[in-house]
């Protein structure tokens, strides 16, 4: 297993930064690769990425998402790996955001590339992304602020509008 941590920190408050990182279809407007993300559920993501000529759809679950602070997933299947995002406020206007993915990489391909590098430079680079987006936003496209814990989500944890499919009632 390999993990990669990188950090930056985002001149927004911190809840603009978590409602925008909660905004999974907007990460192919920042994200190298990232043709298109789906959540089809409250706690689960459709990706389709692309690496060069290849392309690969998995699904991550949503494990734990807690608002203004964490949100952290796991693949289903292959591509193996998990991560977190964590969000820290430093001041009013600012937010340190902490990305680690950790992974298996499998095949030449793949541990070739992460031999040499590329997975980690890409993290780097779309951390940066982000807080070049969010910075030129200025504000978030929009926001989900529900709780998930071991994967499920908690009642009456703040949601008043979902926007996600599934969304339990009652």
């Amino acid at each position: 297993m390999t993990t990669i941590e990188a950090s930056s920190d985002v001149d927004v408050p911190v809840r603009v930064a978590y409602n925008q990182w909660t905004q999974f279809e907007s990460f192919p407007r920042f994200m190298d690769g990232v043709q298109r993300i789906d959540r089809p559920r409250s706690t689960m993501t459709h990706w389709v990425t692309r690496l060069g000529p290849m392309t690969q759809e998995f699904d991550a679950e949503i494990v734990e998402q807690s608002p203004d602070e964490r949100v952290s997933w796991r693949s289903m299947g292959r591509p193996v790996h998990s991560g977190t995002v964590t969000f820290l406020e430093l001041a009013e206007d600012r937010v340190r955001v902490t990305l680690r993915i950790d992974f298996a990489p499998r095949g030449f391909v793949e541990r070739s590339g992460n031999a040499l590098g590329v997975v980690h430079r890409r993290v780097h680079k779309d951390l940066k992304s982000f807080k070049e987006y969010i910075e030129g936003q200025g504000r978030e496209t929009g926001e989900w602020r529900g709780a998930i814990r071991d994967s499920h989500v908690r009642p009456n944890s703040g949601q008043k509008h979902p926007h996600v499919p599934n969304w339990p009632t009652g």
